[in-house]
């Protein structure tokens, strides 16, 4: 299994800003847990850790359970002047909270 998420030049570069004032090894993880509003909910956290059932692709890392929600979804990084946030366009998603951060199947 490998990782199928395309990360647009925004979020690469906010990435990177985010990973300079880190220990060095670190990354940045993406999860899908259980909860939100509308079932699942995506987590972004800088992680130094790598467990047995991640995947790896340069600096992001996904575990493989979240990674069969993930696949084929596009990571964006907003900086408007109303929220500088991290998105996920997710073609595997049904429906989504007004927020974008949680999302039903």
């Amino acid at each position: 299994m490998q990782i199928n998420i395309k990360i647009d030049d925004k979020a690469k570069q906010e990435i990177g800003n985010l990973l300079k004032n880190e220990k060095d090894g670190s990354f940045f993880r993406i999860s899908v847990e259980g909860g939100g509003c509308s079932g699942f909910k995506y987590n972004f956290t800088i992680d130094t850790e790598v467990l047995e059932d991640d995947l790896r692709l340069d600096n992001l890392v996904v575990d493989k359970t979240s990674l069969e929600y993930l696949n084929g979804s596009i990571l964006e990084y907003n900086d408007t002047l109303i929220e500088k946030s991290f998105k996920i366009k997710n073609p595997k998603a049904k429906s989504s909270c007004g927020c974008g951060t949680s999302f039903s199947v």
